[in-house]
């Protein structure tokens, strides 16, 4: 990416908003985040038990250098073996998660990496760039199997269905495109917002995707026939960075450039939690649940990674040691370990491990 392209996570603006508790039942939200899809699992997971109601303990345990531009997304490979990351470097590597070696170094885009993607199989990581298209990179051979054209501007994020047959992806041409993987086409194309488009996510059975940009609009979408089935938005419409659909698709996790995170229901489209305390103003950070489906994870552009109760809504912990905007997290999907990756004064992840927890 060039040096005047450094847009991958900095849309302009900054808006500010705060929004008032609605409640919500401690098994309601209990059941999004402890049901763990089975298609994410290959065995069952353990944090959920092992972690309780104690605060998490995260402990660094690995620093993998190797990028030589801002880091973009990291993402943890289905059956926790590898970590994926992208960069503006135009590259995407592989690392071993058991000891931090890179294992592989992708190559092949001609620009800057935004977004990468397994697939929930393992046999797929989607990488989207710059460059304008989406590379599909085999897992086993570690070699471009097919690279996927249609989108006008940058391509900034990307998405598999669960079955790992359907692609989604978003970008600054403010469409969404629905891809079919084998052969490498678009099924259809959505006008799906007024700006660029910062996340796409399928739901846990593939029938809906949701899709978020920076018009502060989070549009969900019927997968099969493409038609809007509804937009949730905030009064103000901070700019919304990311998106991540709850394990049994109730709820959407979405973070806005407002320094807030919040818990969107689905069904009566109304926002129930709200976490705040790190800052998010420039950036479109990462979230997600953290490993026992206890906690959320984020990133911060004041260089720490937080994590909040997600019943109570207070800080659990906070993690320090980068030195720059940490843009992007991952949770490991059997263990409860969380990568970070942060920017170019830093340019490193870093691999925590939770000291309370057996799994770690």
């Amino acid at each position: 990416m060039d040096d005047n392209q450094d847009h991958e996570h900095t849309p302009n603006g900054a808006l500010a908003y705060s929004s008032g508790q609605n409640g919500i039942t401690e098994m309601e939200v209990e059941s999004p985040a402890a049901s763990v899809p089975p298609e994410r699992t290959p065995e069952p997971p353990k944090p959920a038990t092992s972690l309780g109601n104690r605060s998490p303990a995260y402990k660094l345990q690995y620093i993998l250098s190797g990028h030589t531009r801002s880091i973009s997304c990291i993402e943890f490979s289905p059956d926790g073996l590898m970590l994926a990351s992208s960069a503006a470097d135009k590259t995407v590597k592989i690392w071993d998660t058991d000891n931090g070696e890179i294992m592989h170094t992708l190559e092949g885009h001609t620009e800057g990496v935004s977004c990468i993607a397994w697939s929930p199989d393992g046999e797929f990581l989607a990488s989207a760039s710059d460059d304008k298209t989406i590379r599909i990179w085999s897992a086993e051979t570690m070699s471009a199997v097919n690279v996927l054209k249609g989108h006008t501007n940058f391509v900034f994020c990307v998405a598999f269905n669960p079955q790992s047959n359907l692609l989604v992806s978003g970008g600054f041409d403010e469409s969404v495109r629905v891809w079919d993987v084998a052969r490498g086409r678009t099924l259809k194309t959505l006008p799906a917002h007024s700006d660029p488009v910062t996340a796409v996510s399928f739901n846990h059975d593939g029938t809906l995707i949701a899709s978020c940009a920076m018009d502060g609009l989070i549009r969900i979408w019927d997968a099969e026939s493409g038609q809007c089935l509804k937009t949730l938005a905030d009064d103000d419409n901070p700019i919304c960075s990311y998106i991540k659909f709850t394990p049994n698709s109730k709820f959407i996790l979405v973070s806005t450039q407002d320094s807030t995170i919040r818990l969107w229901n689905m069904q009566t489209s109304r926002c129930v939690k709200t976490y705040t305390g790190h800052t998010n103003r420039t950036y479109c950070l990462f979230a997600g649940f953290a490993p026992g489906g206890k906690h959320i994870v984020s990133g911060s552009e004041d260089m720490k990674v937080y994590l909040w109760n997600l019943q109570t809504r207070e800080i659990a912990q906070v993690l320090e040691g980068h030195r720059d905007v940490v843009i992007a997290i991952a949770t490991h999907p059997t263990r409860a370990v969380i990568a970070s990756a942060s920017m170019e004064k830093d340019l490193t992840i870093r691999i925590w491990a939770d000291q309370n927890s057996s799994t770690g």
